[in-house]
């Protein structure tokens, strides 16, 4: 897990001041090693948070003079031994023991497709010496990020939105598509667009190619089709509970290759006791665990630890509770606005940065449980689907955070001239989706879209902070695909993730299975009361904030006047989502 970054100069040779302004803020994604390649036109930069392979043979950015090939990479290639045997068969001949060496002499061999071959999470920009080609390329869930900025001297590429800001010359005006998703789809801005004119993002499972001419092309190498084809309409219930513990096995099995150990994030729900569960089943030992908890806050209760210590104990597990009080998180908000490479209003946010913050001081790698929901129908609005003859007003009803009346209300008229970006987004989706039933479709817009950008983005952000790398077995490409051709109706039913409780049932305690849903409770930000109203009161009502006029002053008050009663459709604060978009513009100098 690390930091890339980049520059492609149409113009002169590459400015290698420029690579290392942009190498800073990603210096906690990396804090192991740094180092810089320029050549020509290109630049690479790469921060390193050493996790294979922990020995200098390993840095980056790697070139093999041999191949004429470069690299810079960031995430985790769970099958590199594998690969690397198969390669080292085929005559190759390999001078470290990482994974990233196999990325270049996989794309030697099999050309930009090898990505096809990797069980993993990446992102990697790779330079071909004799051509002059560069290729960029995410991973089939966009768990590792990519940003992407064109100014008029180069294309420039980095892990994260602000290491692309520090290298100045970016448009910074706000998009007012990005803003009308940001506002209406829980944060969610889906690719390549982000909040920022200037910026966008490459999407999942996209390679995309740059000739030395400029010419480019992009290609989706995966996708999970949900619903489609019907293959697995004959399986029985009882071999659908099978194969999903069986490929989870595998998926948390996979994710233990490390030369350091790996810790598991327990917030007592059903999908991270599962990985613990399945660990254990494994004969893994001295598995270490951690939870976190928050002070209560208007009878919503901040700790789930009653679940957490139950599986603690029920597996023997090194267990530590995190106990954080609201002076701490009201201290942590500005470092945890400052994380984030686009604005993210969930509030358990800051609970993933206060957790990786102490979970860094133990382990440099933690499995989590994050996309489950997504992937296997958890959440409530689902069910309601089976049954939906409007999927598009049936989605937008349940969880868009505001409607496009609400929006008129919010947002200065100047961000309001094209229309419903965020209805007109689901809807092309919908259109375009190939499943026949409509839960399909909400399930396919989830896995492609949200999953990326609220949860995935969300914990790979917060995590990288603090210089942890998180691994999420539930975004094993196979578990995706296995998840993907089991009848809608067999995941959202019974509450949601009806065929995931059902395979858990051997494994894991029922108390866990058939309690109520639960999340990382941050009570604190959902009501705003005392010091965090006057944290939002401040941010609203400062002189950046009056100059930006992103909203108007008449919806602001209104929020102000009576916080606690406008909650979203999902039960998260609608000022704190004005007030956080505002702070991070403000924490990045925009």
């Amino acid at each position: 897990m690390c930091g890339i970054c980049g520059v492609i100069s149409t113009k002169s040779d590459a400015d290698t001041p420029l690579i290392h302004q942009m190498l800073r803020p990603l210096e906690l994604r990396g804090p192991d090693a740094g180092g810089v390649f320029v050549q020509g036109k290109l630049g690479l930069g790469h921060r390193r948070l050493s996790i294979l392979d922990l020995a200098p043979n390993s840095q980056q950015p790697m070139v093999d003079p041999q191949l004429g090939l470069g690299v810079v990479f960031n995430g985790c290639i769970y099958n590199f031994r594998e690969l690397r045997s198969e390669l080292r068969s085929r005559g190759y001949r390999f001078f470290s023991d990482g994974d990233t060496e196999v990325i270049l002499k996989a794309y030697h061999a099999w050309g930009p497709r090898c990505v096809e071959r990797f069980f993993g999470m990446f992102a990697f920009a790779l330079w071909e010496r004799d051509s002059g080609r560069v290729v960029l390329a995410r991973d089939r869930l966009g768990i590792k990020p990519l940003y992407l900025a064109e100014t008029p001297a180069a294309l420039r590429f980095a892990s994260s939105l602000p290491a692309l800001l520090a290298g100045g010359d970016i448009d910074t005006t706000i998009h007012p598509a990005a803003l009308h998703h940001y506002m209406s789809w829980h944060a969610v801005v889906p690719a390549p667009l982000t909040i920022l004119k200037g910026i966008r993002k490459l999407a999942p499972a996209t390679i995309l190619t740059i000739e030395p001419n400029g010419k480019r092309q992009e290609e989706v190498y995966w996708k999970a089709q949900i619903g489609q084809p019907r293959t697995g309409s004959g399986v029985s219930e009882e071999t659908w509970r099978e194969q999903v513990l069986d490929a989870l096995d595998t998926a948390v099995e996979r994710r233990l290759v490390a030369d350091v150990p790996v810790g598991i994030l327990l917030s007592g729900g059903l999908d991270s006791s599962l990985l613990v569960a399945l660990l254990a089943r494994q004969g893994k030992r001295d598995i270490k665990t951690f939870s976190i908890g928050f002070e209560s806050v208007g009878g919503v209760a901040g700790d789930e630890f009653k679940y957490s210590d139950l599986v603690a104990q029920r597996f023997d597990t090194q267990h530590y509770r995190i106990q954080i009080g609201a002076r701490d998180v009201l201290d942590a908000l500005p470092g945890t606005i400052h994380a984030m490479s686009e604005p993210m209003m969930s509030h358990d946010a800051v609970a993933f940065y206060l957790l990786s913050r102490e979970v860094a001081q133990l382990v440099k790698v933690v499995q989590s449980g994050q996309g489950a929901d997504e992937v296997f129908g958890g959440y409530h609005w689902y069910p309601p689907f089976l049954g939906s003859n409007d999927i598009t007003t049936d989605y937008a009803e349940v969880y868009f955070d505001r409607d496009h009346e609400e929006m008129q209300e919010a947002l200065d008229p100047r961000f309001m001239v094209n229309g419903d970006y965020s209805r007109e987004f689901i809807d092309s989706f919908f259109q375009r989706a190939e499943a026949s039933k409509p839960v399909d479709k909400a399930l396919q817009l989830d896995t492609e879209i949200m999953l990326v950008d609220d949860p995935v983005k969300r914990v790979d952000n917060m995590t990288m902070a603090w210089g942890l790398e998180a691994r999420v077995p539930f975004l094993d490409h196979e578990v995706v695909e296995l998840a993907a051709r089991v009848p809608a109706e067999l995941k959202v039913t019974g509450g949601g993730k009806y065929i995931l409780k059902e395979a858990a049932r051997s494994i894991v305690p029922p108390e866990v299975i058939d309690r109520p849903k639960g999340y990382f409770p941050v009570p604190a930000l959902k009501y705003l009361r005392g010091p965090f109203l006057e944290f939002v009161e401040d941010v609203l009502h400062s002189e950046p904030a009056q100059q930006r006029g992103l909203f108007n002053k008449s919806y602001v008050d209104k929020l102000l006047s009576d916080p606690e009663r406008a909650l979203t459709p999902k039960g998260h604060s609608k000022l704190w989502q004005v007030a956080l978009l505002e702070s991070w513009l403000q924490s990045h100098g925009l």
